[in-house]
C-alpha cells in the first residue's frame, strides 16, 4: 500500500501536533487503548490522517456506528462456527495470569476491529462518492455514544515488529507470507507476547485461511460492513479534489483503503476463532464493551479543545 516509497507509520509516543490530537479523539471516541495500525499507516502521509479522522468522525460518534460494528462482529462468530474449532489454548501451558491477560487482550482485538473494517469501508466509499450526500436532516442528529475508554479495557501491548526471538522470526515470516502482507499485524504482534500460544494458534489457523469457506467467509464480512457503511448517518465527503488541494495523493488513499477492507475481514474472524476455545459463541455475540448512549450533540455544541499530552 501507497507505493514503494511508503513513510513509516507513526507510533504513539512518536505522535505530535494534529497528529497526537488525533490520536488521542480516536482512543476516546472508537473507546480503544491504543492506535492501530490502520490509523498509524494513515498518519505517515503528512496531512491524511487528520484529514480522514475528521471526516468520518462524526459517524463514529454515533450508536448506530456502534451498533453497526456489533452486528459486524456477531456476524464474524456465526461465520466462524463452521470453519471448526482451533484448540490452541488447550494445547498451550498457561498460568492463570497469563491466561486472563491474553483472553483480555482478544477480546480488546474483538472490539475494536469490526469498528476499523466499518471505518475503512466508510472512508473507501466516501473516496468513491458514496456517502457525498447526507442521509438525516441536519435538525435531527444522530444518538452518540458517551466517549471514553473502558476501565477494565487491556492495554494495547504488542511484539516489537522485528523480534530479536528466532521463534517469532520465522512465525511472523510465515504470517506475512501465506497472508501476503507488507508488514506484521498489531494482532499478531500482541498474540506475539505469549509467543508458544501464537505458535499453536498459527498452525492450527493456517489450513483454514487458505481454505475456500474462510474466504467466502471473510467475503461476506465485507459486504456486511459496506452495507452497513452506507447507511451511516453523516456525509463522508472525501473528493479527489479535496485531497489533492490539501497536497494528499487521492489514489494512495484509495489504495490504502481498499488493502484495510480487504485485510480486515481476515482478522475479525481470526480473533472470533481463537476467541471460541475461551469463551462460548452465544457470550461472544455480545459486544464486550458496550457502550452507553448520550444525548445528541445540538449544533451549538462544541468539543473542548485538545491541549496535547494526552496518552
Amino acid at each position: 500500500m501507497f507505493g514503494s516509497k511508503q513513510p513509516s507509520p507513526v507510533a504513539e509516543y512518536a505522535a505530535t501536533g494534529e497528529v497526537e490530537r488525533v490520536y488521542h479523539e480516536i482512543r476516546q471516541t472508537l473507546r480503544v487503548r491504543g492506535i492501530n495500525l490502520i490509523f498509524r499507516t494513515w498518519a505517515g502521509h503528512k496531512g491524511l490522517m487528520p484529514v480522514l479522522w475528521d471526516t468520518v468522525r462524526p459517524n463514529a460518534e454515533t450508536m448506530m456506528f456502534e451498533q453497526s460494528s456489533d452486528q459486524i462482529r456477531s456476524a464474524a462468530v456465526e461465520l466462524a462456527r463452521p470453519l471448526g474449532d482451533l484448540g490452541a489454548k488447550q494445547q498451550t501451558l498457561l498460568g492463570p495470569s497469563q491466561a486472563f491477560q491474553l483472553h483480555e487482550i482478544l477480546k480488546l482485538y474483538h472490539y475494536i476491529n469490526p469498528k476499523l473494517l466499518l471505518l475503512a469501508s466508510a472512508v473507501r466509499q466516501g473516496l468513491d462518492g458514496e456517502l457525498s450526500i447526507k442521509q438525516y436532516s441536519a435538525t435531527e442528529p444522530a444518538e452518540r455514544i458517551a466517549p471514553g475508554i473502558p476501565a477494565n479495557m487491556a492495554a494495547l501491548e504488542m511484539e516489537d515488529e522485528n523480534p530479536s526471538s528466532s521463534q517469532l522470526q520465522t512465525l511472523f515470516s510465515d504470517i506475512t507470507e501465506t497472508l501476503s502482507l507488507r508488514s506484521i499485524n498489531s494482532d499478531y504482534r500482541s498474540l506475539a507476547l505469549w509467543p508458544n500460544y501464537l505458535d499453536a494458534v498459527w498452525r492450527e489457523l493456517k489450513p483454514k485461511v487458505q481454505s475456500a469457506a474462510y474466504g467466502t467467509a471473510a467475503d461476506h464480512l465485507r459486504e456486511r460492513s459496506r452495507r452497513l457503511a452506507s447507511e451511516l448517518p453523516y456525509p463522508v465527503p472525501l473528493s479527489r479534489a479535496r485531497l489533492e488541494g490539501e497536497g494528499i495523493d487521492f489514489d494512495e488513499t484509495l489504495q490504502s483503503c481498499e488493502t484495510f477492507e480487504q485485510l480486515l475481514p481476515g482478522l475479525i474472524l481470526n480473533i472470533a476463532i481463537c476467541l471460541r476455545d475461551w469463551q462460548p459463541d452465544d457470550a461472544l455475540l455480545r459486544s464486550p464493551f458496550p457502550a452507553t448512549a448520550i444525548p445528541p450533540r445540538s449544533q451549538n455544541d462544541e468539543r473542548p479543545e485538545f491541549t496535547g499530552g494526552a496518552k
